[in-house]
């Protein structure tokens, strides 16, 4: 079982290079950041990850850029595995996050992890280009016209939401032939259809193990019916503030399929976030 951590502010008071790394040394196996590149002050769409009528948390709109932030962490790092936790695939020109991705999987020796969504805001997507009532058409699209710039020498797309004559796009990933993407998922069914059909992976925020298993068996019979090969599909947990943070949990995830589990990082200062790693390590990793 695979554990990693995912830090909501990846500021320069709580410096990436220094969090991975530690994490890092420490044992951790991934290191994910979150993405929100603008948040509208007057929004028609409440945030899903609090009850309703309470007020966003302020982090949402302090977030770093999840690529920059992690091309900090590879410089610092070695082996932790570097992942988006989630993207925003509709909300950036797929162009340049092709060229951007590539960019940081080369340069980090293969260890990119494309944790994918679509976001729940209204107003944020529909600001940065995105097509909200059809966003998960997008991202598929995107996501096509990134694989063809990934693997192509020349490359050539023709979509609906993306259209371009023969380019070159370099550098190539280094991981062939192209970095996971991991699909993620907060309640939806459409997304077992999703990662059976062009995804690596299955990455929810669930509220219970029995959820996640749930959601397994469903994918895993899909997968059946579709002639896909289970054995390709990856499934992550991604840990909410406080979920699944001892061995008992984490084993009942595992059990129900999980090879991976994301675990949140309660504290924001850089000291309180080293201390925290510490003590979860010796909760959680083997040694």
């Amino acid at each position: 079982m695979q554990i990693g951590i995912t830090q909501v502010l990846a500021n320069s008071e709580a410096d990436p290079a220094i969090v991975a790394k530690h994490a890092e040394d420490l044992g951790f196996e991934s290191y994910w950041l979150p993405d929100h590149t603008i948040l509208p002050v007057e929004s028609t769409t409440g945030y899903p990850g609090v009850r309703k009528g309470a007020k966003q948390p302020r982090t949402l709109w302090q977030i770093p850029d999840p690529l920059i932030a992690l091309s900090r962490a590879s410089a610092t790092t070695r082996t932790i595995k570097l992942g988006t936790g989630i993207c925003l695939v509709p909300e950036r020109n797929p162009l340049l996050l092709a060229k951007q991705i590539a960019t940081l999987d080369d340069a980090s020796g293969g260890r990119f992890l494309f944790g994918i969504g679509a976001g729940w805001n209204r107003e944020e997507c529909e600001i940065l280009g995105g097509d909200f009532d059809h966003r998960w058409s997008q991202v598929k699209d995107h996501i096509a016209a990134m694989k063809v710039l990934w693997q192509d020498e020349e490359s050539e797309y023709h979509g609906k939401y993306v259209d371009f004559p023969l380019v070159r796009c370099f550098p190539k990933p280094a991981n062939k032939p192209h970095p996971p993407i991991l699909l993620g998922n907060i309640g939806s069914q459409l997304a077992f259809k999703r990662v059976v059909e062009w995804g690596d992976g299955w990455m929810p925020v669930v509220e219970s193990v029995e959820q996640f298993a749930v959601g397994v068996e469903q994918i895993k019979s899909l997968a059946d019916a579709t002639g896909r090969d289970i054995a390709t599909i990856d499934f992550t947990v991604f840990g909410m503030h406080g979920q699944f943070r001892d061995k008992q949990q984490i084993g009942a995830l595992k059990q129900a399929g999980a090879g991976r589990v994301i675990l949140w990082i309660k504290h924001l200062g850089l000291d309180d976030i080293r201390r925290e790693l510490d003590e979860l390590a010796s909760e959680v990793l083997d040694k």
